[in-house]
């Protein structure tokens, strides 16, 4: 944890370049049963500072069974030419539209947002200025704030947490070239560097099965195998709608969890090589830490129960002061670089995911063969 402290007080957010210099961006907005919030996605993309001559906006919906397409033909009538939106004919996944898309982008950088995210008006240029700095970068992770905090406890808690996460963990793999996840709420890639490797992502297969998960971490993997860094951005900030109820944040939490798993593998077999010039050694020490966690998921929850068993009381007077401790870290960053007020809800959130998600790790790596969106089975879920 010291060495990523160090790392991240080292980080500093690239400043945007000029007009001039920005390149053409393409930006890609997949969309189901998204309803309303995909046209106010698509409006806050309009508002961007970038330059417009520059900027070409693409929205797909993939066979939506709400209202969505109406909403992206609203969108389409006020912006004219500056939107272009397709219909997939039947669902056929979020990497499926991603590739469509992805076909069809004409500008030099790809920028992905989903479909229940506001982007703020200096984001786009922000998010993108990295590529005109560092032409060893192949792709940008953007900053992802809760959008909807005020609707109930678990976006709370997700929001202090996804502080740390970001703002955090992921400046601190920037220092390294080595961010190992781009999300899809807001990523950037370079065109050519996605070119490359777009028939290996789409066709992707985990255990014989064509992966339907994942597409983020996937695209992310296959840009580091071919020697570029990838780096965060601070100031690329993107606010996003997350699972307010129980069953839909396990379900989120059991996909990021299986595509960790399958990722980890994929990363794993060319981490280890001469992949690119430059530090490798970030990577190889990341990717230890996440195995370290897949290999202890189950030892730590069987040897936790057994001492439940055993000792209860004074186990669990451990496990709440090691939980305060472990805390004490996010709950301070978020007081000293947020809200003060709203800092507590990292020790909550530390009990709540203690006592109520501690199972998803395990069952995630015991299922990470199976697909699925998870949270998208449903309109409007």
């Amino acid at each position: 944890m010291s060495w990523l402290f160090y790392l991240h007080k080292k980080y500093k957010a690239i400043k945007s370049v000029s007009d001039k210099k920005l390149p053409s961006c393409t930006v890609i907005v997949p969309a189901y049963n998204e309803g309303e919030m995909v046209y106010k996605t698509l409006l806050s993309l309009a508002k961007s500072s970038y330059p417009i001559k520059k900027l070409q906006i693409i929205s797909i919906d993939d066979g939506s069974k709400d209202d969505t397409w109406r909403w992206m033909q609203r969108a389409k009538k006020e912006l004219g030419e500056r939107l272009t939106i397709y219909q997939q004919p039947k669902n056929m996944g979020k990497r499926e539209a991603l590739h469509r898309a992805f076909l069809e982008g004409t500008g030099d950088i790809f920028v992905t947002v989903d479909s229940d995210s506001i982007v703020k008006e200096h984001t786009l240029r922000n998010l993108v200025s990295p590529f005109v700095v560092n032409k060893s970068c192949g792709a940008v992770a953007g900053n992802v704030m809760v959008l909807n905090r005020e609707l109930g406890l678990i976006p709370k808690m997700l929001n202090v947490s996804f502080a740390f996460s970001f703002e955090f963990i992921r400046s601190a793999q920037s220092m390294l070239g080595s961010v190992l996840c781009t999300p899809g709420a807001l990523a950037a890639y370079r065109k050519t560097a996605v070119l490359n490797c777009l028939e290996d992502w789409i066709n992707q297969e985990f255990l014989g099965k064509k992966t339907k998960i994942g597409e983020d971490r996937a695209m992310t993997n296959m840009i580091l195998k071919q020697g570029y860094e990838v780096v965060f951005q601070k100031n690329a900030e993107v606010y996003t709608n997350l699972p307010t109820e129980y069953g839909n944040l396990t379900k989120m939490f059991t996909r990021w969890e299986r595509s960790n798993v399958r990722e980890n593998i994929m990363l794993t077999k060319f981490a280890f090589s001469h992949f690119r010039s430059g530090n490798k050694a970030g990577v190889r020490l990341l990717l230890f830490n996440q195995w370290l966690k897949v290999i202890l998921a189950f030892p730590a929850l069987s040897l936790l129960i057994t001492l439940l068993i055993i000792q209860p009381l004074l186990v669990l007077s451990s496990l709440f002061i090691g939980l305060f401790l472990f805390s004490s870290l996010p709950a301070l960053f978020f007081a000293l670089n947020r809200e003060k007020e709203e800092a507590v809800w990292a020790y909550s959130y530390a009990i709540f995911y203690t006592f109520s998600l501690f199972w998803i790790p395990p069952y995630a790596i015991a299922t990470a063969g199976k697909s699925g969106w998870l949270t998208r089975n449903l309109p409007n879920s």
